[in-house]
């Protein structure tokens, strides 16, 4: 708006010297959207009371006085500070560059992310604070002065917000290390949770004071403003903020990690993924399941990795010809078979036991421990063990049974 009514000014006194000032400010105020906003004079709670805006009549008598009040080096010295500033933010931009380089080759990860996250930002920053002193050249009306102050307050929390948002990574880089130094995987889970709620946290925080800047109420009057619609809001998401708080449980109750295999809900699979909503189960036959964490919380979860050993549980059957001697010498094989048996924990030894009399054959139970729960080399061993089993009750004659009737047929004479 001010630059339109510049050019107003400057169509009707374009041969004059007050048009030469106005070509001047023209060229000034196209620098401003580089820039961000100077803090505000004062502290919060000494803000002036908020004032209407000049209306369009006062603004263009204002803009007049801008140009006739202020001399042509006064507009020449904003110009340039506002170079300089912008000079000085590109030179601030290739040192801290390379320093960054120069910290990563040393080894010091953590400065050179501090470097690099305010290289970003240090351009803005110094273009604004040169904008900022050559303002102070200039002898602004009141209600140029007020938009100015606005326009600066503003673009000065955006520049100062984009370098919090970028120094959110130095927080990230730092807890990855600490992560990484600990045995749980959950933690390498909770980094991007982490830096994701940090974020949110500089946005919502520069729209807040943006607000207060628009407003010039106090801080207090935008919070209040803010928790009527952030109730309204809390009304709406009743199931996000359920999901969240689950996620806050799983994290604190640790019931898995990362890579973790878990049964719920007859879903089989590993933990690919926790979020802030879902955690999602990449099932044994492929499927990708994503389960709510509201929901997750409150169910029965089956860690299948935690188990420290895998227990296997069978019966052998001999027919009911075996003699009794037979029926020890197959439970002595047994037990010399899994003797000190691989994976075995002295605290989990086999046990073999004639069991029970079935319908079709005598039982023999068997049941053994595998240390460490790894299920392939489970399945190795078993294998192993099955084969030894058939081998050595075929040499000793015994035999296994399976389910058989025996029919007998009694004729007798015809009357």
């Amino acid at each position: 708006e001010m630059v339109t009514v510049c050019r107003e000014i400057l169509a009707k006194e374009r041969h004059t010297m007050l048009g030469n000032r106005m070509l001047v400010v023209v060229a000034v105020l196209g620098l401003l959207p580089w820039g961000a906003a100077p803090a505000a004079e004062g502290k919060a709670s000494e803000a002036p009371a908020a004032r209407a805006l000049p209306s369009d009549a006062s603004l263009v008598e204002e803009v007049t006085r801008l140009f006739t009040e202020n001399e042509l080096w006064q507009l020449g010295a904003l110009c340039a500070a506002a170079v300089v500033g912008l000079i000085a933010g590109r030179i601030a931009r290739v040192l801290l560059h390379q320093m960054a380089k120069r910290l990563e080759r040393q080894g010091k990860s953590t400065r050179a992310a501090v470097c690099d996250a305010l290289r970003r930002s240090v351009a803005a920053l110094c273009l604004l604070l040169g904008i900022h002193f050559g303002l102070q050249f200039l002898t602004l009306p009141s209600g140029v002065q007020q938009i100015f102050r606005t326009v600066m307050a503003i673009l000065f929390s955006l520049a100062i917000a984009w370098m919090a948002y970028a120094l959110v990574e130095v927080v990230e880089l730092v807890l990855k290390r600490l992560a990484h130094k600990t045995p749980s995987k959950l933690d390498d889970m909770l980094v991007p949770m982490v830096r994701a709620s940090l974020r949110l946290t500089v946005i919502v925080l520069t729209i807040v004071q943006i607000a207060t800047i628009l407003s010039q109420k106090p801080l207090t009057s935008v919070i209040a403003g803010l928790g009527v619609g952030g109730l309204a809001i809390g009304l709406a998401a009743q199931d996000m903020i359920k999901n969240f708080f689950g996620s806050m449980m799983i994290f604190s109750d640790r019931p898995f990690e990362l890579g973790d295999r878990i049964v719920v809900d007859g879903f089989d699979g590993p933990v690919e993924a926790v979020g802030f909503r879902s955690t999602r189960i990449r099932t044994l036959d492929g499927h990708l399941v994503t389960i709510p964490n509201g929901e997750l919380a409150n169910k029965a979860i089956r860690n299948i990795s935690k188990r420290p050993h895998i227990k296997r549980a069978f019966q052998i059957g001999v027919t009911y010809d075996t003699s009794p001697e037979k029926v020890e010498q197959a439970i002595g094989i047994l037990h010399e078979i899994l003797k000190d048996h691989e994976g075995m924990d002295p605290d989990f030894p086999p046990r073999v036991f004639f069991t029970d009399f079935d319908d079709s054959a005598m039982l023999i139970q068997v049941i053994y421990w595998y240390h460490p729960a790894d299920y392939w080399a489970y399945c190795r061993f078993n294998e192993e063990v099955h084969l030894r089993i058939l081998t050595e009750f075929n040499r000793a004659g015994i035999e296994f049974a399976f389910p058989t009737q025996t029919v007998h047929l009694v004729s007798t004479d015809a009357a």
